[in-house]
């Protein structure tokens, strides 16, 4: 009798759910993921919240770093313009959500496409300082196009509101974000199934070879670094409609470098890694802040030092991880799924 998976289709090989188990596996933690929020408190939802906003503009990061191999250090400044165009449309033009949020994502394409342009020069750690220049430079426009951003008093942005419901809590917020993280992984997941996201990844491995086989090296370089764009724009837009105020000091360079951890940390060129990424560092400081405050009867002093050294603590932890999984949660979860697809043979 055979056994293991067998594919006699392509269309039953590129499957993303091959099996009935992981279908119901898949089933049962959507069904979590719709209960969760009636037994949870206002904290955990808030938390939940965040992890749903990050999952967005990560995915959009590991298609432009880990998919196709253009290094960004300037992604919060996309989740920035995207946040102020919404900010601007609603609070100064009246624009309704619906229509406010793909435009705040059109707009970082727009600007992610010319920031991009040096990509199709320079590579490596050259592309890095021109992102990290995209970086400063949209940073300086929002402080100082005060006529526009009001500088660095902020803008305010009213809840939003579809067909008459407003989203005027964390709860309500909860099930609108979890609407656009799902987009955004199913989104991401099937990009790659397409002749782009083929494209993105032969580029990748070695864009020499990809140009001589006929990819236009030129399109698909600056077609990656609009479609994160739009990802970090559609974040920065949900970002801003849940916090209801921006302000320049959200979108600084340590939050490009949080996304950069996240995409690391998760494994680069997975998307299920992205999302493991995201709650790794999300929940992380959340724990460090838990115990500092737990323990802050019995330990005194030491508690007081966890608090403050939280970010030390929580820097060596990623490198930690880093140097004993390098390939990131994604592959230690594949690995997890290898064992127990074998056990109890060894091999």
């Amino acid at each position: 009798m055979p056994c293991g998976l067998f594919h006699t289709r392509y269309n039953t090989d590129e499957r993303i759910f091959e099996t009935l188990f992981v279908r119901i596996c898949l089933a049962v933690f959507i069904s979590i993921l719709l209960i969760f929020p009636i037994l949870a408190n206002n904290y955990f939802i808030y938390v939940s919240n965040m992890i749903f906003i990050f999952i967005v503009g990560a995915i959009g990061l590991n298609i432009l770093v880990g998919f196709t191999g253009q290094i960004s250090i300037g992604h919060a400044a996309f989740v920035a313009v995207g946040a102020y165009t919404s900010g601007i449309l609603a609070s100064k033009a009246g624009v309704p959500f619906w229509l406010a949020l793909p435009l705040s994502g059109v707009t970082a394409a727009i600007i992610g496409m010319f920031f991009g342009i040096p990509s199709l020069r320079v590579k490596g750690l050259y592309l890095a300082i021109a992102t990290l220049a995209a970086q400063f430079i949209i940073e300086y426009a929002i402080v100082n196009w005060e006529g526009l951003t009001n500088g660095i008093t902020g803008i305010f942005i009213p809840y939003p509101e579809l067909f008459g419901f407003v989203f005027d809590s964390d709860l309500k917020f909860y099930y609108l974000l979890l609407l656009f993280a799902a987009l955004a992984v199913i989104t991401g997941r099937n990009l790659f199934r397409t002749k782009i996201g083929r494209a993105f990844i032969a580029i990748r491995d070695r864009d020499i070879a990809a140009e001589l086989i006929g990819i236009n090296v030129f399109k698909y370089k600056l077609l990656t670094f609009a479609i994160s764009s739009f990802f970090a724009g559609i974040a920065g837009s949900l970002w801003g409609y849940y916090t209801n105020v921006i302000t320049p000091e959200h979108f600084t360079i340590v939050l490009s470098i949080d996304y950069l951890a996240m995409i690391i940390v998760g494994g680069l060129g997975s998307i299920i890694g992205t999302i493991f990424g995201v709650v790794f560092i999300i929940i992380l400081p959340e724990i460090l802040t838990t115990l500092s405050i737990a323990f802050k009867d019995s330990l005194g002093d030491i508690s007081s030092s966890l608090s403050a050294y939280k970010g030390l603590l929580f820097g060596v932890t990623i490198i930690l991880f880093l140097i004993f999984e390098p390939d990131g949660l994604a592959e230690r979860w594949r690995k997890i799924r290898a064992y127990w697809k074998l056990w109890p043979f060894s091999y």
